[in-house]
């Protein structure tokens, strides 16, 4: 008999549909037999034939007390729910087969087709396995082939049975890599489905428009119109009749037809009223212009209530606090913003949170010619983010690369996941705050983190970000990679009218690891417009021409006759013809007419020259784009298939140890624990043994086998042979006895630790791993020498999990001090694949068992022909219920 638990409110989750609307799924629970009875009775004969194998009018008393009384461990039932109604129903039954469950579904009529079955399924796997359940069983008859279909497209090795008339299917529910992949891309779907609606809209109610000049609702509307939006767009206010020369509506609900998207501008303690209004009146998304949600005690409170109700009704949400969005598509011509006027088409996909950072993008964008193909302010960022927006953009022809200032990370490895991705396809540009995940900006419910200084930065590097400091430097790269194509290498062409000019940047393009392949620095600019500008084309054109040469710098000192304007044409032309990026710097020039920083030469599709106001910023932005392009074409590693991996028998052995969990707290795993679970990994540990007594020493160095080491087993010590922390090489009883003794005596300042003997094994370079699971990136994988290198000088390198062959290589290479694994100073080279596999493991269990909350491998000796594990601690605490796994689900 398995006790029941207490309702599991973790499992609660909002989730996105495949049309872009949102449900809310949790348990089911015996207050739920009214709506199940209803759920049932609004179903077709025919579903409902489907689902039981016969048709029932209603569900009996004793259907309803099986059906919503459930234990949560061998009875488990989910439904999804939009409003006050039950849209779907999905539950599982474990059989007499303790790791096999009978799984079934049944999906509202009026709502088939939006993905609820591939939903459920996901939770209840998800669920299953944590309850040690790993096979799911459903019996189907023939003709329900859209159930039949949710399980074959889930990415799951089925098998199907038939008999009787019934076709049995059965399958594992363990994670593979196809099935993460599957829920990957109906995640990917659903949530660029939903920013859908919300940037291409074809009705729009602006709520809170207002007479006033100069107010948000006023200025809204206003720009809306202006802007030329091509839909339909009515204004709501009770209190006017006519706005902006239309007819102003009382209520969002006496609006005739559809409304896509409702733009809130209503004062703050009305938002909420009218978030319930557009629910009921079938609104499809929202843009929260209020604020105020986090200046007051209760504001995250409210803000979090705001975001529940609207997607109880199937709603996302844009804000609160939000500047608003701009979608420049002919097609739209869509103004939501504060900003007077729609900015100029361009491929730019332009993200920001706080509306003042938003500002600040805007102004740079247009200074610089550059125009968005959308953009979004999300405000406090309650619920759309960035990576809903990547997720958009990713999909979207019209966007040729993704801008993101980001103040947080609502969920960091979700973030990876897509931005490793996306910017395998376009170039992703993240501006962030050197503070960001140790604080939070006002409004934003994300956890802080405790990981080691360089984590995050490892994480954007890992995902293939180009990552910049500031709003300038974003724009500098950002007119580079939206103007003109990729380079495909560092090798450089560079043109100047002045040879010391010429020469610095040169030597500048060489600082930022571009190759000067083409240096010419004479060029006569002043034999006049006519014989100049076909003289300067020539040689242009010459380099471009030339295969090592794969972009060219163009910095020119005022000529007479010869503006940036009639110059301009000639770069693009050229930079055209040859398909290589063309970046221009019109350096000491006075004419503030003339066009000196952004794109120039545009044509319709926002393609231009990148123009800038000095070299450095030139080469800085040309230097990072073609860093980011050779990560682009090159190998990224795959995810290894790793031999010797046992997850359920470490999940087995984690298990017992969370018994002795409370709270936050953390239950340290002893040594016998702690083998077996690296054990089930396929990591080896060096066997070590306390001990009392000489004697009990002595018998263990020979269980152990001769010679042996003697270490200290206090954490700081047993690696200090200057403290007196460790003897090796001890070869017989006598000389144990007598480093027993000395270690005692030099031990006795600190308290006299405990001792033990460990075997030998052969020397090599000592290594650090560490992991964590930390609050805010999730499991971070860290490694470095041992000794100064890590203790003194912080010299570690850092990876987020799941990590790619490539990742576990570049970890090992990363550290200043890890070049004496590759033969240093006559050291031989020591065996990194063996290394490299072993991070791979780490990063597995990490990966795969959020439990485990601190992990050390201190030290890991590595030599020519191997490794060994000397020491591992490791401890596990509450998960805390990672989100980002094998389930969708949207965070509060």
């Amino acid at each position: 008999m398995v006790a029941e638990r207490l309702y599991p409110q973790y499992w609660e989750a909002d989730v996105v549909l495949r049309d872009g609307s949102t449900g809310h799924l949790r348990p089911i629970s015996p207050l739920d037999a009214d709506a199940v009875q209803a759920f049932h009775q609004r179903q077709s004969q025919n579903s409902i034939y489907l689902r039981f194998f016969t048709y029932k009018s209603s569900l009996s008393a004793k259907e309803l007390k099986r059906f919503t009384e459930v234990d949560h461990v061998s009875r488990v039932a989910f439904v999804v729910t939009r409003g006050a109604d039950i849209i779907g129903i999905g539950r599982y039954d474990r059989l007499d087969d303790p790791a096999l469950a009978e799984v079934a579904f049944n999906v509202s009529d009026a709502h088939q087709g939006r993905g609820l079955g591939s939903i459920l399924l996901e939770h209840l796997a998800a669920a299953a396995r944590e309850n040690g359940i790993s096979r799911f069983t459903a019996e189907v008859l023939p003709e329900n082939r859209k159930m039949i279909t949710v399980f074959a497209e889930a990415g799951y090795e089925v098998e199907r049975h038939f008999d009787d008339g019934v076709v049995e299917l059965t399958f594992n529910i363990d994670p593979t890599e196809r099935s993460r992949a599957v829920m990957e891309a109906r995640e990917h779907r659903a949530e660029a489905r939903s920013m859908e609606t919300l940037l291409t809209p074809s009705s729009v109610a602006v709520i809170g428009a207002s007479r006033s000049w100069g107010t948000v609702g006023y200025s809204l509307l206003e720009h809306i119109i202006d802007g030329g939006f091509t839909g339909t767009v009515a204004a709501v206010n009770p209190e006017a009749f006519e706005l902006n020369g239309m007819v102003a509506y009382g209520s969002i609900g006496e609006v005739p037809g559809p409304v896509d998207l409702a733009i809130v501008a209503v004062p703050y303690d009305r938002v909420a009223a009218v978030v319930d209004e557009c629910g009921k009146a079938g609104v499809k998304g929202l843009l929260v212009a209020t604020a105020g949600f986090a200046d007051d005690g209760d504001g995250l409170a409210r803000q979090r209530a705001l975001v529940h109700s609207a997607r109880s009704y199937g709603m996302r949400v844009i804000g609160p606090a939000s500047l608003g969005i701009v979608n420049t598509d002919p097609a739209i011509r869509l103004n939501a913003s504060m900003a007077p006027l729609l900015p100029r088409a361009g491929g730019l996909g332009l993200f920001s949170q706080s509306a003042a950072i938003g500002v600040m993008l805007h102004a740079a964008a247009t200074r610089r010619n550059l125009g968005p193909s959308s953009a979004l302010s999300a405000g406090n960022r309650a619920d759309v983010s960035g990576n809903d927006a990547m997720q958009y953009w990713e999909d979207d022809p019209r966007t040729r690369a993704v801008a993101l200032y980001l103040e947080s990370i609502g969920n960091p490895r979700k973030f990876s996941r897509i931005a490793r991705r996306l910017s395998r396809m376009k170039p992703v540009l993240v501006a962030k705050s050197e503070v960001m995940g140790l604080q939070l900006p006002p409004g934003h419910a994300v956890r802080t983190t405790q990981a080691p200084g360089g984590a995050l930065d490892a994480m954007l590097r890992q995902s293939g970000v180009i990552r910049v400091e500031t709003t300038e430097q974003l724009m500098d790269v950002a007119q580079i990679v939206v103007g003109q194509p990729l380079p495909a290498g560092p090798g450089v062409a560079v043109f100047s009218n002045s040879l010391a000019l010429g020469k610095v940047v040169a030597d500048g393009a060489g600082a930022q690891g571009l190759d000067v392949v083409h240096l010419n620095a004479a060029l006569d600019l002043e034999t006049g417009q006519s014989i100049a500008l076909p003289a300067f084309k020539a040689a242009l054109q010459a380099a471009l021409g030339d295969a090592a040469v794969h972009s060219a710098v163009v910095t020119l000192l005022p000529a007479a006759g010869l503006t940036p304007g009639a110059i301009l044409p000639v770069l693009r032309e050229c930079g055209d013809n040859a398909g290589k990026p063309v970046v221009a710097c019109f350096t000491g020039a006075l004419d503030a007419a003339e066009q000196v920083e952004g794109l120039g030469a545009l044509d319709d599709a926002g393609l231009g020259v990148p123009c800038f106001g000095s070299p450095g910023a030139a080469l800085a932005a040309l230097g990072v784009v073609a860093r980011y392009s050779r990560w682009r074409a090159g190998d990224h590693g795959e995810f290894a298939e790793l031999a010797d991996i046992a997850e359920d028998d470490a999940a087995a052995h984690l298990t017992g140890a969370l018994d002795r969990v409370s709270d936050v707290g953390l239950a340290r795993l002893d040594g016998g624990e702690t083998g077996r679970l690296l054990a089930s990994y396929g990591i080896g540990l060096v066997p070590s043994v306390s001990f009392e007594t000489d004697v009990e020493a002595v018998e263990a160095a020979g269980e152990l086998g001769w010679p042996v080491a003697l270490k200290t087993v206090d954490e700081h010590l047993r690696h200090r042979l200057d403290f007196g922390g460790v003897r090796l090489n001890l070869a017989g009883a006598e000389e144990l006895r007598t480093a027993i003794g000395s270690m005692r005596r030099e031990l006795a300042p600190f308290g006299n630790p405990g001792l033990e003997v460990q075997r030998m094994v052969p020397p090599g370079q000592a290594c650090v791993i560490r992991a964590i699971e930390d609050p805010l990136l999730g499991p971070v994988i860290s490694f470095g020498m041992a000794g100064d290198a890590v203790n003194l000088l912080d010299d570690w390198a850092h990876a987020i999990p799941p990590l790619t062959t490539l990742d576990a290589a570049e970890l090992v290479r990363t550290p200043r001090a890890g070049r004496r694994l590759f033969g240093y100073q006559g050291l031989p080279p020591v065996n990194v694949p063996a290394l490299e596999d072993l991070l791979l493991r780490v990063a597995h269990l990490k990966e795969r068992h959020p439990e485990i909350a601190l992990l050390s491998f201190n030290p890991v000796l590595v030599s020519a022909v191997g490794l060994a594990v000397l020491s591992a601690d490791v401890s596990v605490g509450n998960p805390q219920q990672r989100t980002d796994s094998a389930r969708r689900a949207l965070r509060d």
